[in-house]
């Protein structure tokens, strides 16, 4: 009798450890590299889009390292980024731009995950924001430059969250966030957001967003509706697009934008895309609006896991809220235009 006890005991153990084995995936180390060389057709650093703006110069992007593991029914994420793009986020400048050259890393990702169901998830912690079309790292976006709508946006949300999937098409998230790309917020949870995620043929996904608070010392509660989509309409040709409307309660600004995508992939390895972006800023109470309209035109020539990025980019500003200036530096300009050769390591 006790052979046989021990002999069930042994085998529960083993059954336990297998089941423990399959149900466990090994960690998932991913991340990427990339530097860049820019030039201003006015010599001047005129279009600073949070990420790439030094002139005529060959410049750091960024080293960026994610971990992932699930285990059962729980995962995490962690991702840390290293250099100037992923700092760049954090704090604008005097100028309004976002200083490349303040802390060595940032916290990109950091958080945890429980599957209730197959249906059912939750998450907690840290998270790449769910608004819009560009995200920080280089080797998810096909242009290297980034939109006026990414950068005016969040960039990360801190909170928990909840997700449902009533089926293969149709998903919600809701969730209760702190304040913009905060972590440690002091003024307790401040913002609800919601993506209901709608997948109508094979291809096609649209997420239409929602984040809605009020900011430490701002005048009002801000929010945020935001259409993100993109249609791989055939193998070569995708279609993108980013439409979104900020706005602050008693006319105390906001923003509202919109950016089409269209990419052609000539091969695996060459593909065109073009961004046309018009953004505009609102003004706050009797004060105008102002808007600036924006093209790139980006190649991505790839080789393993690298990918080349020779970039084109006109910009034109009528109301002349960005400071372009000519190219003595002081004469106020309506437009500006760079090219940029950027390189990217995914791994």
């Amino acid at each position: 009798m006790k052979i046989k006890s021990l002999l069930f005991i042994v085998a529960l153990g083993c059954t336990t450890a297998t089941y423990a084995q399959e149900t466990a995936t090994p960690l998932q180390i991913s991340g990427s590299v990339d530097t860049y060389y820019k030039y201003d057709f006015a010599k001047a650093a005129n279009i600073n889009t949070y990420f790439a703006n030094e002139q005529n110069s060959i410049s750091l992007g960024m080293i960026d390292l994610a971990l992932k593991k699930t285990t059962g029914k729980a995962s995490f994420v962690g991702e840390l980024s290293f250099g100037p793009r992923g700092q760049s986020q954090s704090i604008p400048n005097a100028a309004g731009a976002y200083d490349e050259n303040t802390n060595s890393f940032n916290i990109q990702n950091l958080y945890v995950s429980y599957a209730f169901t197959d249906k059912f998830s939750m998450t907690a912690g840290y998270m790449g924001t769910f608004i819009g079309y560009e995200v920080i790292s280089p080797a998810a976006n096909f242009n290297y430059s980034t939109s006026y709508l990414f950068g005016s946006g969040p960039f990360q949300n801190a909170g928990i969250k909840a997700s449902y999937a009533f089926s293969d098409k149709v998903s919600l998230m809701a969730g209760l966030f702190n304040d913009w790309n905060v972590y440690q917020d002091f003024n307790g949870v401040s913002h609800v957001g919601a993506q209901l995620t709608v997948t109508p043929v094979t291809g096609w996904t649209a997420y239409l967003n929602v984040l809605s608070g009020r900011s430490a010392g701002a005048p009002g509660t801000g929010t945020i509706f935001d259409l993100t989509t993109a249609y791989q309409i055939t193998d070569q040709f995708k279609l993108g697009l980013n439409a979104a409307d900020y706005s602050v309660s008693n006319d105390n600004g906001g923003y509202s934008g919109v950016a089409l995508y269209p990419q052609y992939a000539f091969t695996k390895a060459v593909a065109l895309g073009l961004r046309g972006e018009y953004f505009n800023y609102k003004g706050i109470g009797t004060a105008a609006d102002v808007s600036v309209a924006s093209v790139t035109l980006s190649a991505n020539i790839k080789s393993g896991g690298l990918t080349f990025i020779p970039e084109v980019r006109f910009d034109s500003d009528k109301d002349f809220s960005q400071g372009f200036t000519k190219t003595n530096g002081i004469t106020a300009a309506k437009s500006a235009s760079q090219f940029s050769l950027a390189a990217v390591y995914a791994f």
